[in-house]
Protein backbone atom coordinates (compact mmCIF):
# COMPACT_ATOMS: atom_id res chain seq x y z
CA UNK A 1 0.00 0.00 0.00
CA UNK A 2 2.79 2.55 0.71
CA UNK A 3 4.30 1.86 -2.72
CA UNK A 4 0.89 2.29 -4.32
CA UNK A 5 0.37 5.60 -2.55
CA UNK A 6 3.77 6.84 -3.71
CA UNK A 7 3.17 5.74 -7.27
CA UNK A 8 -0.52 6.53 -7.90
CA UNK A 9 -1.77 8.25 -4.76
CA UNK A 10 0.22 11.45 -4.94
CA UNK A 11 -1.62 14.80 -5.23
CA UNK A 12 -0.05 15.28 -8.66
CA UNK A 13 -2.02 12.30 -10.01
CA UNK A 14 -5.31 13.05 -8.27
CA UNK A 15 -6.75 14.17 -11.61
CA UNK A 16 -6.01 10.73 -13.07
CA UNK A 17 -7.53 8.87 -10.13
CA UNK A 18 -10.66 11.06 -10.33
CA UNK A 19 -11.05 10.34 -14.05
CA UNK A 20 -10.81 6.63 -13.35
CA UNK A 21 -13.36 6.85 -10.53
CA UNK A 22 -15.75 8.68 -12.86
CA UNK A 23 -15.45 5.94 -15.48
CA UNK A 24 -15.98 3.26 -12.86
CA UNK A 25 -19.06 5.07 -11.53
CA UNK A 26 -20.53 5.09 -15.03
CA UNK A 27 -19.47 1.47 -15.59
CA UNK A 28 -17.25 2.42 -18.53
CA UNK A 29 -14.18 0.36 -19.51
CA UNK A 30 -10.80 1.45 -18.13
CA UNK A 31 -9.18 1.49 -21.55
CA UNK A 32 -8.04 4.15 -23.96
CA UNK A 33 -6.46 7.39 -22.87
CA UNK A 34 -7.21 10.39 -20.65
CA UNK A 35 -5.65 13.84 -20.97
CA UNK A 36 -4.94 16.79 -18.71
CA UNK A 37 -4.71 20.24 -20.31
CA UNK A 38 -1.96 22.55 -19.10
CA UNK A 39 -0.15 20.23 -16.66
CA UNK A 40 2.65 21.52 -14.44
CA UNK A 41 6.10 20.01 -14.11
CA UNK A 42 5.22 18.05 -10.97
CA UNK A 43 2.26 16.41 -12.71
CA UNK A 44 4.44 15.48 -15.69
CA UNK A 45 7.09 14.00 -13.38
CA UNK A 46 4.50 11.94 -11.50
CA UNK A 47 3.19 10.51 -14.77
CA UNK A 48 6.78 9.65 -15.80
CA UNK A 49 7.32 7.73 -12.54
CA UNK A 50 4.04 5.91 -13.02
CA UNK A 51 4.68 4.84 -16.62
CA UNK A 52 8.47 4.71 -16.64
CA UNK A 53 8.70 7.11 -19.57
CA UNK A 54 8.97 10.78 -20.33
CA UNK A 55 5.47 12.26 -20.66
CA UNK A 56 6.46 14.74 -23.36
CA UNK A 57 6.32 18.52 -23.42
CA UNK A 58 3.10 19.33 -25.24
CA UNK A 59 0.22 21.46 -24.01
CA UNK A 60 -1.53 18.42 -22.56
CA UNK A 61 -0.54 15.35 -20.62
CA UNK A 62 -1.91 12.08 -22.00
CA UNK A 63 -1.96 8.80 -20.09
CA UNK A 64 -3.13 5.45 -21.48
CA UNK A 65 -5.21 3.61 -18.87
CA UNK A 66 -4.24 0.21 -20.32
CA UNK A 67 -0.59 1.05 -19.69
CA UNK A 68 -1.26 2.07 -16.08
CA UNK A 69 -3.22 -1.13 -15.47
CA UNK A 70 -0.39 -3.24 -16.94
CA UNK A 71 2.27 -1.43 -14.87
CA UNK A 72 0.36 -2.01 -11.62
CA UNK A 73 -0.16 -5.69 -12.34
CA UNK A 74 3.35 -6.46 -13.72
CA UNK A 75 5.16 -4.63 -10.91
CA UNK A 76 3.16 -6.42 -8.24
CA UNK A 77 2.24 -3.09 -6.63
CA UNK A 78 -1.43 -3.92 -7.23
CA UNK A 79 -1.97 -7.33 -8.86
CA UNK A 80 -5.68 -6.58 -9.17
CA UNK A 81 -5.01 -3.79 -11.61
CA UNK A 82 -6.11 -0.16 -11.92
CA UNK A 83 -9.70 -0.51 -10.65
CA UNK A 84 -8.53 -2.32 -7.51
CA UNK A 85 -5.86 0.31 -6.93
CA UNK A 86 -8.32 3.21 -7.15
CA UNK A 87 -10.67 1.55 -4.66
CA UNK A 88 -7.75 0.89 -2.30
CA UNK A 89 -6.68 4.54 -2.47
CA UNK A 90 -10.07 6.31 -2.38
CA UNK A 91 -12.68 3.84 -1.17
CA UNK A 92 -15.57 2.03 -2.81
CA UNK A 93 -16.89 3.56 -6.02
CA UNK A 94 -20.67 3.69 -6.05
CA UNK A 95 -22.12 3.11 -9.47
CA UNK A 96 -24.32 5.88 -10.87
CA UNK A 97 -26.94 3.25 -11.62
CA UNK A 98 -26.95 2.14 -7.98
CA UNK A 99 -27.17 5.74 -6.83
CA UNK A 100 -30.14 6.41 -9.07
CA UNK A 101 -31.89 3.24 -7.96
CA UNK A 102 -31.37 4.13 -4.30
CA UNK A 103 -32.59 7.68 -4.85
CA UNK A 104 -35.58 6.35 -6.77
CA UNK A 105 -36.54 4.13 -3.84
CA UNK A 106 -36.05 7.01 -1.42
CA UNK A 107 -38.28 9.32 -3.47
CA UNK A 108 -40.94 6.62 -3.81
CA UNK A 109 -40.97 6.28 -0.02
CA UNK A 110 -41.07 10.07 0.35
CA UNK A 111 -44.44 10.17 -1.44
CA UNK A 112 -45.93 7.51 0.86
CA UNK A 113 -47.86 10.06 3.04
CA UNK A 114 -50.03 10.84 0.00
CA UNK A 115 -51.64 7.42 0.42
CA UNK A 116 -53.48 8.81 3.45
CA UNK A 117 -55.20 11.60 1.54
CA UNK A 118 -58.99 11.66 1.12
CA UNK A 119 -60.18 9.73 -1.92
CA UNK A 120 -61.32 12.87 -3.77
CA UNK A 121 -57.68 14.01 -3.91
CA UNK A 122 -56.38 10.80 -5.53
CA UNK A 123 -56.01 12.42 -8.96
CA UNK A 124 -54.14 15.37 -7.47
CA UNK A 125 -51.82 13.04 -5.55
CA UNK A 126 -51.07 11.09 -8.73
CA UNK A 127 -50.29 14.31 -10.58
CA UNK A 128 -48.03 15.44 -7.74
CA UNK A 129 -46.06 12.21 -7.97
CA UNK A 130 -45.50 12.73 -11.67
CA UNK A 131 -44.55 16.40 -11.57
CA UNK A 132 -41.38 17.99 -10.24
CA UNK A 133 -42.99 20.41 -7.79
CA UNK A 134 -42.21 18.42 -4.63
CA UNK A 135 -38.60 17.85 -5.70
CA UNK A 136 -38.11 21.55 -6.40
CA UNK A 137 -39.59 22.52 -3.04
CA UNK A 138 -37.92 19.85 -0.89
CA UNK A 139 -34.67 18.99 -2.74
CA UNK A 140 -34.16 15.76 -0.78
CA UNK A 141 -36.42 12.74 -0.15
CA UNK A 142 -36.11 13.17 3.62
CA UNK A 143 -37.37 16.76 3.52
CA UNK A 144 -40.04 15.79 0.99
CA UNK A 145 -41.53 13.10 3.22
CA UNK A 146 -41.91 15.50 6.15
CA UNK A 147 -43.33 18.17 3.84
CA UNK A 148 -45.91 15.82 2.36
CA UNK A 149 -46.84 14.45 5.77
CA UNK A 150 -47.66 17.99 6.93
CA UNK A 151 -49.55 18.66 3.70
CA UNK A 152 -51.70 15.59 4.32
CA UNK A 153 -52.40 16.79 7.86
CA UNK A 154 -53.81 20.02 6.43
CA UNK A 155 -55.81 18.51 3.58
CA UNK A 156 -57.31 15.78 5.78
CA UNK A 157 -59.14 18.30 8.00
CA UNK A 158 -60.31 20.95 5.51
CA UNK A 159 -62.67 22.56 4.75
CA UNK A 160 -63.20 24.01 8.21
CA UNK A 161 -66.79 24.77 9.12
CA UNK A 162 -67.20 27.20 10.75
CA UNK A 163 -64.21 29.04 9.25
CA UNK A 164 -61.18 29.59 11.46
CA UNK A 165 -58.13 31.84 11.50
CA UNK A 166 -55.35 30.46 9.29
CA UNK A 167 -52.57 31.11 11.87
CA UNK A 168 -54.68 29.52 14.63
CA UNK A 169 -55.34 26.51 12.39
CA UNK A 170 -51.63 26.18 11.60
CA UNK A 171 -50.73 26.35 15.28
CA UNK A 172 -53.28 23.67 16.17
CA UNK A 173 -52.63 21.25 13.31
CA UNK A 174 -48.93 21.85 12.58
CA UNK A 175 -47.55 23.24 15.83
CA UNK A 176 -46.57 26.63 14.40
CA UNK A 177 -48.73 29.66 13.63
CA UNK A 178 -46.39 30.54 10.75
CA UNK A 179 -46.28 27.09 9.13
CA UNK A 180 -48.66 28.21 6.36
CA UNK A 181 -47.24 31.68 5.79
CA UNK A 182 -47.09 32.82 2.17
CA UNK A 183 -44.11 31.53 0.26
CA UNK A 184 -43.36 28.49 2.40
CA UNK A 185 -43.15 25.12 0.61
CA UNK A 186 -45.93 23.78 2.83
CA UNK A 187 -48.26 26.67 1.95
CA UNK A 188 -47.54 26.10 -1.75
CA UNK A 189 -48.46 22.41 -1.58
CA UNK A 190 -51.46 22.93 0.70
CA UNK A 191 -52.88 25.62 -1.60
CA UNK A 192 -52.40 23.32 -4.58
CA UNK A 193 -54.34 20.58 -2.79
CA UNK A 194 -57.10 22.96 -1.72
CA UNK A 195 -57.48 24.13 -5.32
CA UNK A 196 -57.89 20.50 -6.38
CA UNK A 197 -60.36 19.91 -3.56
CA UNK A 198 -62.51 22.96 -4.29
CA UNK A 199 -62.07 23.27 -8.05
CA UNK A 200 -60.35 26.67 -7.93
CA UNK A 201 -58.10 27.07 -10.98
CA UNK A 202 -55.86 29.98 -10.05
CA UNK A 203 -54.02 31.15 -6.93
CA UNK A 204 -51.90 33.93 -8.41
CA UNK A 205 -51.39 37.00 -6.25
CA UNK A 206 -51.87 37.61 -2.53
CA UNK A 207 -55.56 38.42 -2.84
CA UNK A 208 -56.32 35.29 -4.83
CA UNK A 209 -54.36 33.10 -2.41
CA UNK A 210 -56.37 34.58 0.46
CA UNK A 211 -59.57 33.67 -1.39
CA UNK A 212 -58.39 30.11 -2.00
CA UNK A 213 -57.59 29.66 1.70
CA UNK A 214 -61.04 31.04 2.45
CA UNK A 215 -62.75 28.41 0.26
CA UNK A 216 -61.33 25.86 2.71
CA UNK A 217 -62.57 27.85 5.71
CA UNK A 218 -59.11 29.22 6.54
CA UNK A 219 -59.08 32.98 6.97
CA UNK A 220 -56.40 35.60 7.10
CA UNK A 221 -59.05 37.76 8.77
CA UNK A 222 -62.85 37.92 9.09
CA UNK A 223 -63.47 41.14 7.14
CA UNK A 224 -61.74 40.58 3.78
CA UNK A 225 -64.05 37.68 2.87
CA UNK A 226 -67.33 39.10 1.55
CA UNK A 227 -70.53 38.14 -0.26
CA UNK A 228 -72.90 40.24 -2.38
CA UNK A 229 -76.59 40.10 -1.50
CA UNK A 230 -79.90 41.67 -2.47
CA UNK A 231 -82.92 41.88 -0.18
CA UNK A 232 -81.56 39.35 2.31
CA UNK A 233 -82.94 40.55 5.63
CA UNK A 234 -80.87 39.92 8.73
CA UNK A 235 -81.55 42.85 11.05
CA UNK A 236 -82.44 46.57 11.06
CA UNK A 237 -79.51 47.71 8.90
CA UNK A 238 -80.14 45.15 6.17
CA UNK A 239 -83.89 45.61 6.44
CA UNK A 240 -83.44 49.28 5.53
CA UNK A 241 -81.35 48.37 2.48
CA UNK A 242 -83.91 45.74 1.47
CA UNK A 243 -86.69 48.33 1.77
CA UNK A 244 -84.74 50.37 -0.78
CA UNK A 245 -83.91 47.35 -2.94
CA UNK A 246 -80.19 48.08 -2.86
CA UNK A 247 -77.42 45.43 -3.04
CA UNK A 248 -75.35 44.92 0.12
CA UNK A 249 -71.88 43.49 0.64
CA UNK A 250 -71.65 41.41 3.83
CA UNK A 251 -68.40 40.42 5.53
CA UNK A 252 -67.76 37.10 7.21
CA UNK A 253 -67.55 38.98 10.51
CA UNK A 254 -71.11 40.27 10.06
CA UNK A 255 -72.39 36.83 9.11
CA UNK A 256 -70.78 35.28 12.17
CA UNK A 257 -72.60 37.74 14.44
CA UNK A 258 -76.04 37.59 12.81
CA UNK A 259 -76.76 34.06 11.77
CA UNK A 260 -80.51 33.96 11.13
CA UNK A 261 -82.40 34.79 7.97
CA UNK A 262 -85.86 35.90 9.12
CA UNK A 263 -88.80 33.82 7.96
CA UNK A 264 -90.74 33.55 5.78
CA UNK A 265 -88.10 33.00 3.09
CA UNK A 266 -88.65 29.81 1.12
CA UNK A 267 -86.28 30.34 -1.80
CA UNK A 268 -83.11 32.33 -2.43
CA UNK A 269 -81.81 32.70 -5.97
CA UNK A 270 -78.04 32.36 -6.30
CA UNK A 271 -76.08 33.64 -9.30
CA UNK A 272 -72.43 33.57 -10.31
CA UNK A 273 -71.98 37.09 -11.70
CA UNK A 274 -72.69 40.49 -10.09
CA UNK A 275 -74.28 41.76 -13.31
CA UNK A 276 -77.31 39.55 -12.71
CA UNK A 277 -77.88 40.80 -9.17
CA UNK A 278 -77.35 44.42 -10.18
CA UNK A 279 -79.81 44.12 -13.05
CA UNK A 280 -82.34 42.53 -10.70
CA UNK A 281 -81.97 45.46 -8.29
CA UNK A 282 -82.50 47.91 -11.16
CA UNK A 283 -85.53 46.03 -12.47
CA UNK A 284 -87.38 45.24 -9.25
CA UNK A 285 -85.75 47.06 -6.34
CA UNK A 286 -87.41 46.13 -3.04
CA UNK A 287 -89.86 43.81 -4.85
CA UNK A 288 -87.05 41.50 -5.98
CA UNK A 289 -86.90 38.11 -4.26
CA UNK A 290 -83.80 37.59 -2.09
CA UNK A 291 -80.60 36.93 -4.04
CA UNK A 292 -77.01 35.98 -3.30
CA UNK A 293 -74.13 36.38 -5.76
CA UNK A 294 -71.05 34.21 -5.27
CA UNK A 295 -68.95 36.40 -7.63
CA UNK A 296 -67.10 33.52 -9.22
CA UNK A 297 -65.44 31.09 -6.86
CA UNK A 298 -67.49 31.23 -3.62
CA UNK A 299 -65.72 32.96 -0.74
CA UNK A 300 -65.85 31.80 2.86
CA UNK A 301 -68.47 34.49 3.47
CA UNK A 302 -70.61 33.23 0.58
CA UNK A 303 -70.35 29.63 1.75
CA UNK A 304 -71.20 30.64 5.31
CA UNK A 305 -74.31 32.56 4.23
CA UNK A 306 -75.48 29.76 1.95
CA UNK A 307 -74.96 27.15 4.65
CA UNK A 308 -76.89 29.28 7.14
CA UNK A 309 -79.76 29.65 4.69
CA UNK A 310 -79.84 25.92 3.95
CA UNK A 311 -79.74 25.07 7.66
CA UNK A 312 -82.89 27.17 8.12
CA UNK A 313 -84.76 25.26 5.43
CA UNK A 314 -84.30 27.73 2.58
CA UNK A 315 -84.17 26.25 -0.93
CA UNK A 316 -81.21 27.55 -2.91
CA UNK A 317 -81.60 27.83 -6.69
CA UNK A 318 -78.35 28.36 -8.58
CA UNK A 319 -77.45 29.68 -12.00
CA UNK A 320 -73.98 30.18 -13.49
CA UNK A 321 -72.15 30.51 -16.78
CA UNK A 322 -72.50 27.64 -19.21
CA UNK A 323 -68.79 27.00 -19.67
CA UNK A 324 -66.23 24.72 -18.06
CA UNK A 325 -65.25 27.33 -15.49
CA UNK A 326 -68.89 27.87 -14.57
CA UNK A 327 -69.51 24.15 -14.20
CA UNK A 328 -66.40 23.83 -12.07
CA UNK A 329 -67.62 26.58 -9.72
CA UNK A 330 -71.09 25.06 -9.53
CA UNK A 331 -69.79 21.56 -8.83
CA UNK A 332 -67.51 22.92 -6.11
CA UNK A 333 -70.41 24.78 -4.53
CA UNK A 334 -72.51 21.63 -4.59
CA UNK A 335 -69.89 19.86 -2.51
CA UNK A 336 -70.38 22.48 0.20
CA UNK A 337 -74.12 23.10 0.18
CA UNK A 338 -77.14 21.55 -1.65
CA UNK A 339 -78.78 23.61 -4.38
CA UNK A 340 -81.23 23.14 -7.23
CA UNK A 341 -80.59 24.35 -10.76
CA UNK A 342 -82.11 27.66 -11.81
CA UNK A 343 -82.27 27.46 -15.60
CA UNK A 344 -79.00 25.55 -15.33
CA UNK A 345 -79.64 22.19 -16.99
CA UNK A 346 -78.82 20.57 -20.32
CA UNK A 347 -82.26 21.52 -21.66
CA UNK A 348 -81.74 25.17 -20.64
CA UNK A 349 -78.33 25.21 -22.31
CA UNK A 350 -79.62 23.73 -25.56
CA UNK A 351 -82.39 26.34 -25.82
CA UNK A 352 -79.90 29.18 -25.32
CA UNK A 353 -77.11 27.69 -27.44
CA UNK A 354 -79.48 27.21 -30.39
CA UNK A 355 -80.30 30.92 -30.35
CA UNK A 356 -76.77 32.19 -29.63
CA UNK A 357 -74.70 29.70 -31.64
CA UNK A 358 -73.68 32.21 -34.30
CA UNK A 359 -72.75 35.04 -31.91
CA UNK A 360 -71.66 33.42 -28.64
CA UNK A 361 -67.95 32.82 -27.90
CA UNK A 362 -66.59 29.34 -28.48
CA UNK A 363 -66.09 26.97 -25.57
CA UNK A 364 -62.53 26.02 -24.66
CA UNK A 365 -60.77 24.22 -21.85
CA UNK A 366 -61.08 20.83 -20.17
CA UNK A 367 -64.58 19.34 -19.76
CA UNK A 368 -65.99 19.20 -16.24
CA UNK A 369 -68.67 16.90 -14.83
CA UNK A 370 -72.02 18.40 -13.78
CA UNK A 371 -73.34 16.20 -10.93
CA UNK A 372 -76.76 17.92 -10.94
CA UNK A 373 -77.35 17.04 -14.62
CA UNK A 374 -75.23 14.32 -16.19
CA UNK A 375 -76.26 15.36 -19.72
CA UNK A 376 -74.97 18.91 -19.35
CA UNK A 377 -71.30 18.05 -19.83
CA UNK A 378 -72.09 16.05 -22.96
CA UNK A 379 -74.13 18.77 -24.68
CA UNK A 380 -71.60 21.49 -23.82
CA UNK A 381 -68.82 19.37 -25.30
CA UNK A 382 -70.95 18.69 -28.37
CA UNK A 383 -72.07 22.28 -29.08
CA UNK A 384 -68.90 24.01 -27.82
CA UNK A 385 -70.71 27.30 -27.30
CA UNK A 386 -70.26 29.45 -24.18
CA UNK A 387 -73.48 30.86 -22.77
CA UNK A 388 -72.73 33.47 -20.15
CA UNK A 389 -75.25 34.61 -17.56
CA UNK A 390 -75.43 38.03 -19.15
CA UNK A 391 -76.64 36.38 -22.38
CA UNK A 392 -79.75 34.97 -20.71
CA UNK A 393 -80.37 37.91 -18.40
CA UNK A 394 -83.90 38.53 -19.70
CA UNK A 395 -84.95 34.98 -18.83
CA UNK A 396 -83.47 35.20 -15.35
CA UNK A 397 -85.15 38.54 -14.67
CA UNK A 398 -88.48 37.16 -15.90
CA UNK A 399 -88.23 34.37 -13.31
CA UNK A 400 -87.71 36.94 -10.55
CA UNK A 401 -90.96 38.69 -11.47
CA UNK A 402 -93.06 35.59 -10.77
Amino acid sequence: MPRLRRLLGSPELSWLVERVRRRMAHEEPLTGQVSLTGPNDAQRAAAERLLGRAPGAGRSLTVRLDAVDETLRRSGICPGGLATAVVALTGRVERVRETREREGRAWAEAYAPLDDLPRQLAAWAARLRGEGLVRRLARTPEVARDLLADTVKVLSVVPCDPPVSLPAFAARVLGSAHALDDGTPLATLALSGIRALTGVQDATGARRRREVWATAGLLRDDVSSTVLTLNVRRGPALDRMADEGEPVVLTLRQLSRHVRIPTPVDVIRVCENPTVLSAAADAYGPRCPPMICVQGQPSAAALTLLRQAHAQGVTLKYHGDFDWGGLRIAAGLLRHVPWRPWRYTAADYLRSAAVLASSAPRLSGTPVAAPWDTELTRVLDEWKVRVEEESVLDDLLADLAR
